[in-house]
């Protein structure tokens, strides 16, 4: 019997999944093409519920990279690819709302509906709806 979650063997019919495991798995558009990877996940606290994948795209080794919150409904897990599948293309991204490192820990702070609205205007589009 595995000794921690990491080592759990891979279920990838399980409904469930643990944040460690979604955390750097590749993103793609609908072409196959790789955007990026998700970087870290947005939780609401009370509800649970995942809001945004935090995704990273461009830079080197974490250097210069832009980080673009995208809404969680929008991310469709693709067996085959062994990653996530947006409606995005790398064209689409360069105008979609993004934040620096330090930036992005604001997201979820006093002005969150201020980003989420930002981010909700611009993802709406893609048929994603406010979380709240």
């Amino acid at each position: 019997m595995p000794e921690t979650a990491q080592e759990a063997p891979r279920d990838l019919h399980h409904p469930l999944i643990f944040s460690s495991r979604v955390t750097g798995t590749p993103v793609f558009d609908r072409a196959g093409n790789r955007l990026g990877h998700v970087d870290d996940l947005s939780i609401e606290k009370k509800s649970g519920k995942t809001v945004y994948a935090i995704m990273s795209f461009g830079g080197f080794l974490g250097i210069g990279a832009r980080f673009h919150p995208v809404p969680w409904p929008l991310l469709d897990y693709d067996l085959e690819r062994d990653g996530y599948v947006v409606p995005l293309t790398a064209e689409m991204l360069k105008d979609a709302p993004h934040y620096e490192a330090q930036e992005i820990r604001l997201l979820g702070g006093p002005d969150h509906r201020t980003y989420g609205s930002t981010i909700y205007d611009y993802y709406g589009a893609h048929g994603a709806m406010p979380y709240w």
